[in-house]
């Protein structure tokens, strides 16, 4: 059994919106497959899948350094012991031959690009959904009735586009949803408290349905300011205040703000994590990591990273990936996380669901498709066949 071709293709992003740091209007993500000589109905298997949503593609080290190391490879040395099943872990070894400690960035998703490929790949060569593969490997601790998912949207759109987010989030509560996400800290204070004031209007007021995320986008004295405004509202979270990597600021935010916080999706490793839980102020029970597979080298760094948060006396519940699609959806049910991001209208053609994964009571089911079901969502599938040619 062996891998017989790697691809990857820059696919553009469609949607005109931006958050508090960037526009997503030049953005692209790297798409991968992995064909096998493993026949099914006269095809070979393939394994797709991509890096995450809200960054660039990295073809450059893709071509350039991991898929050479991947073709130069043993066929045996990337299987498991029986032989059965190509082995994620070492894939990742040898695509990151020859690379130093952290450094992480681009690499860390491009890495993740084609180990999630791996995971598509061996679950179709089990004929199951890639939700109950990744249970089996970790423990068996996935969950059957769905996964908990908010509605992450509130973008600042271009004025010419006519949304307003009220609208936007009013759409997403009419799909089902029912809890939801927006941006701030890309106006002023005052305009933001009257967004948030707007969105609540959609959940009835229920802070606890309405998150509120600034990108990275504070400074210590703006994220205070921020907390005080917004800690009457009882938000259901407070994401990503300052620097990713100002462990300190978010410290002495969490120390100041009664409610919830999250972050981490900008931190690629399981070092990065433990570093964040030991000097970031999270406190265990209340707040949010938000790593992301497909930004940090795929699901075996990402597994480990949920064990060394657990092992320091957190609980995997406070785990809720960021990402809003099929890929993560799988690995949050899989592994019996907290929740997971969803993007029903946005970050298309790869953000949101399959129309055969079922939406109800806040809660999403992965479809029964072998793999990610990558195949069964009609905005990805001319992509998929546009790779393998």
């Amino acid at each position: 059994m062996r891998i017989t071709d790697i691809r990857d293709l820059s696919i553009k992003m469609e949607g005109n919106i931006a958050n508090a740091f960037v526009s997503f209007a030049e953005h692209d993500i790297s798409l991968v497959a992995l064909v096998s000589d493993v026949m099914r109905d006269g095809r070979p298997l393939v394994g797709y899948a991509f890096d995450s949503i809200g960054r660039f593609a990295q073809s450059g080290i893709l071509r350039e350094r991991m898929i050479p190391r991947l073709r130069r490879a043993a066929p045996e040395s990337l299987l498991s012991e029986d032989g059965k099943l190509f082995d994620p872990a070492k894939v990742l070894q040898a695509i990151m031959r020859n690379e130093k400690p952290a450094g992480h960035g681009d690499r860390a998703a491009a890495a993740a690009a084609i180990e999630l490929a791996v995971w598509d790949l061996n679950a179709k060569i089990l004929d199951v959904p890639a939700h109950v593969l990744i249970s089996q490997a970790f423990g068996g601790r996935g969950k059957a009735d769905g996964i908990e998912v908010y509605a992450a949207g509130g973008y600042y759109y271009a004025n010419e586009s006519g949304a307003t987010l009220k609208d936007e989030l009013q759409s997403y509560a009419d799909m089902g949803f029912s809890s939801f996400k927006m941006k701030i800290g890309g106006a002023s204070l005052k305009e933001d408290i009257a967004r948030i004031e707007s969105a609540l209007s959609v959940v009835d007021g229920d802070g606890s349905r309405l998150a509120v995320d600034a990108n990275g986008r504070f400074d210590l004295k703006t994220a205070l300011a921020y907390a005080e405004a917004i800690a009457p509202y009882k938000l259901r979270w407070y994401e990503e205040i300052g620097d990713p990597l100002d462990y300190d600021l978010n410290r002495r935010v969490a120390e100041a703000y009664p409610g919830r916080i999250a972050t981490g999706e900008n931190l690629f490793s399981a070092q990065d994590i433990k570093n964040l839980a030991l000097y970031g102020g999270m406190r265990r029970g209340l707040d949010y990591f938000q790593m992301d597979p497909g930004l940090s080298y795929g699901l075996t760094e990402f597994a480990h990273a949920v064990a060394v948060l657990e092992e320091l006396g957190y609980e995997r519940s406070q785990v809720h990936p960021h990402g809003g699609h099929m890929i993560n959806l799988h690995i949050a049910a899989g592994l019996g996380l907290g929740g997971c991001e969803a993007y029903p209208g946005v970050f298309q053609p790869f953000g949101g669901y399959a129309p055969e994964c079922s939406l109800g009571g806040g809660r999403v089911h992965p479809t029964q498709a072998p793999g990610f079901g990558l195949e069964q969502k009609h905005e990805l599938a001319p992509w998929l066949e546009k790779i393998v040619g």
